[in-house]
């Protein structure tokens, strides 16, 4: 097998493995989604004091510091995600810019803390919990999926090459008309006609944070945010796209009609 036959072998198996610990987590709810969530939180928190220079020693602040809302939004063991958790999470991010002098540092604190409130808050709206919150990760899934083919198939337009130059006008339509069908295909199985209608816009959220987080990188001079993903890079390099989309999906959720 050759190097680059190789690197999508390992590419391949990582994406499968991934996909299967989503899969998992998500259906189980409760207490392992949580964990799995929390988890990931933390370790994306790292990446992001990583790619903010911030010292070995603010970097476990940050960390530390995390882990006080993530304890709180844990389901039946405390208030559980709430308005309490996200206080926490805004009072979490102060602590590490007072301790800190670093407001980079502490807007990870947000970056990586409101998504994770938003998963678990779609887990738990009952009785579509589970439906909910495929729907806003799957929907980046399909996103991610239409812009690569779409930008490998038709080329074209560059969609901003000083951040990054791969990523086409063509393959940014892809991926928005891909999450559209998919939402459209939810729908038979339940999604409410008002989420399915805003999944394109959505999709345009997830692609803006793929894009932040490429800038984040140009900034730090680094190819990956982190290596724990052989052929895939960091963690927030697999969920850019997730952190702009769940706060807004949970959001919707609460408050559209369905």
């Amino acid at each position: 097998m050759t190097k680059s036959g190789s690197d999508l072998a390992t590419r391949l198996l990582v994406a499968i493995v991934l996909i299967g610990l989503a899969a998992v987590a998500l259906w189980v709810g409760g207490l392992g989604f949580w964990l799995v969530i929390a988890t990931i939180g933390l370790l994306m928190m790292g990446e992001w004091a990583d790619l903010s220079g911030a010292t070995l020693q603010h970097k476990r602040l940050s960390q530390y510091a995390l882990t006080v809302p993530l304890a709180i939004m844990a389901p039946g063991l405390a208030a559980g995600p709430g308005f309490l958790a996200l206080g926490l999470v805004i009072g979490a991010a102060f602590f590490v810019a007072a301790v800190t002098r670093s407001g980079r540092l502490a807007s990870g604190v947000l970056y990586v803390g409101l998504p994770v409130l938003a998963l678990l808050t779609l887990r738990m709206e009952e009785p579509h919990g589970l439906l909910y919150t495929f729907w806003a990760m799957a929907l980046v899934w399909a996103c991610d999926s239409g812009a690569y083919f779409a930008g490998r198939a038709i080329g074209g337009p560059k969609l901003a090459p000083q951040i990054s130059p791969n990523k086409t006008w063509a393959g940014f339509i892809g991926g928005v008309a891909a999450a559209g069908i998919f939402a459209a295909l939810l729908v038979w199985l339940g999604l409410p006609v008002p989420l399915a209608i805003a999944t394109p816009v959505l999709a345009m959220l997830a692609q803006l944070g793929d894009l932040y987080e490429s800038h984040l990188k140009r900034e730090a001079g680094v190819k990956d945010s982190g290596n724990l993903l052989p052929g895939h890079g960091g963690i927030m390099d697999r969920l850019d796209g997730l952190v702009a989309v769940a706060p807004v999906a949970a959001l919707l959720v609460l408050v559209l009609p369905r």
